[in-house]
């Protein structure tokens, strides 16, 4: 038995623990191959466990197909969460990983890739094959190949459709790269899904427990834009796209599945379904780590008691960086209500009017910066200030002298949001939070977390909070979210009539 040294693979004793004891916490942050059948598992395979002197551990599904090893049937190492640490972090390794996960190989080259880090594509393949077992060419491959083994499993695609979806441009080099990663044919893996009236496609996806997907609804409901979302105590809605052709989708928990998310999709064109899919489970934080979160979080005496009284919680994500961004400038130093109303308004004024969809009354696309740059926003209840801040936003996005790229460092993406006039750093480091999905961002200045850093008393200063958040990093992020929950329920136990 052996294993891959890398910044984020368990000890063997840990990955042997985990695996024999099927600890769904480990899923995705290391794979399970077994040299008697050359399969590789998840931790959670359901399957007999093999003898140990059988099993190499492997920090990654790529590292372990780069040895000639096919995923399983049973426990699908498509389902697996991402590692967190390397799709949130900053090490090279991990905004490579960004860019990978957003397509980038598709359309360039590993120079290209290596030249967009600053560094040189010897070095960028080096760390790849350090840190998780492969190449960046064949973390790629994986991604997608994993990718078209789901589609095959679970809905009615044509294999042509998801060789596409999967980033195939040639049907014959998908059925190539598919029967020697498989050992099977494409075909060989077809299922019949149940058809469904309205046509949606359903995938699955996956999470590591504990996941609060509950706390997560609310929170985006409080903010749901009437005609783009539509939030219950079930599930989220939204449509996005096209407006010629819109898209909708809907994500809940999967029926009578524990540790899953189910995923409908309508109008997606396969050209740009990994890309959606991506999206989604950065918005809804599905690849997080809670174990990592809580073991750094619990150390800090103010937040084990909030951690351990809200198991679960997760990072909530926004579709789109600059709705994100406008409803972040409308919510300086107003309530969450007060900037929804601001924020609805400007959708039924200047919102892409699109035919229903889904009949759930969602009608409009979120204006885009080309949009709301010189858009008269007066009347509205917005002061000029915030106007004025919004369309500086428009216009800085439209020049290019800021983005939402994620492989960006985070004291990067502050540093150049800040210069524009009305943002300052709560408001930069919120959209990092919520855009960026940064674990590390921290908006210090927030009146609550200060409030709640110092329960019994006045508010702590802003620099107080960044000293005592010090111990709490990468993750400060998440402790934003802790304490914003404990805030919210204590204020509403305080309006709560006494018995």
């Amino acid at each position: 038995m052996s294993t891959h040294d890398g910044l984020t693979t368990p000890s063997t004793t840990a990955c042997e623990i985990a695996r024999l004891s099927r600890d769904a916490r480990f899923d995705g942050v290391f794979f399970t191959a077994v040299l008697s059948t050359r399969i590789y598992c998840r931790p959670v395979c359901p399957a007999r466990p093999p003898k140990a002197e059988n099993v190499v551990y492997y920090p990654s599904a790529a590292a372990a197909q780069a040895q000639g090893f096919r995923p399983c049937r049973r426990c699908r190492p498509e389902l697996a969460p991402g590692n967190q640490f390397w799709l949130h972090g900053e090490h090279l390794v991990s905004r490579a990983l960004k860019l990978i996960n957003e397509g980038y190989l598709a359309d360039h080259s590993l120079e290209k890739l290596a030249e967009r880090l600053h560094v040189g594509a010897r070095q960028l393949r080096r760390l790849f094959v350090q840190y998780l077992g492969a190449p960046p060419r064949a973390v790629h491959a994986t991604q997608r190949l994993l990718f078209a083994k789901q589609l095959l499993t679970e809905t009615g695609l044509s294999i042509t459709e998801v060789a596409m979806a999967s980033g195939f441009r040639s049907l014959r080099r998908f059925n190539a790269a598919f029967a020697e990663a498989n050992h099977a044919e494409p075909r060989a893996l077809r299922r019949s899904p149940k058809t469904r009236v309205d046509k949606a496609l359903v995938l699955r996806l996956g999470y590591r427990p504990p996941y609060d997907f509950q706390a997560l609804l609310g929170f985006l409901q409080t903010r749901a834009l009437p005609g783009i979302e539509q939030v219950d105590a079930e599930s989220y809605q939204r449509v996005f796209g096209d407006p010629l052709a819109p898209c909708w989708l809907r994500i809940s928990a999967w029926p009578g599945e524990q540790d899953a998310l189910q995923l409908e999709l309508q109008n997606v064109p396969p050209s740009q379904m990994l890309s959606v899919v991506t999206r989604i489970r950065r918005m809804f934080d599905l690849d997080a780590d809670p174990l990592a979160i809580a073991q750094t979080l619990s150390n800090s005496p103010l937040l084990a008691p909030v951690i351990e009284r809200y198991p679960g919680l997760r990072l909530p994500g926004g579709w789109d960086g600059f709705e994100v961004a406008v409803r972040a400038v409308l919510g300086q130093q107003v309530s969450v209500a007060a900037a929804r109303t601001l924020a609805s308004r400007i959708v039924q004024r200047y919102g892409i009017t699109i035919d229903p969809v889904a009949d759930a009354g969602l009608n409009r696309l979120f204006p885009g910066p080309e949009q709301l740059v010189q858009a008269d926003l007066g009347q509205m209840g917005i002061t000029q200030a915030r106007i004025n801040t919004i369309q500086g936003i428009a216009r800085a996005l439209i020049e290019g002298r800021v983005d939402f790229a994620l492989e960006q460092p985070l004291q990067s993406f502050i540093s150049r949001w800040v210069q524009l006039p009305g943002i300052g750093d709560w408001t930069a480091h919120y959209i990092a939070m919520r855009v960026l999905k940064h674990p590390d961002a921290f908006p210090a200045s927030d009146l609550i977390l200060r409030r709640e850093a110092n329960p019994l008393g006045t508010p702590v200063s802003t620099k107080a909070l960044q000293a005592l958040a010090e111990s709490w990093r990468p993750w400060r992020a998440y402790s934003v979210i802790y304490l914003w929950r404990a805030a919210n329920d204590s204020a509403a136990a305080r309006k709560e009539p006494s018995t």
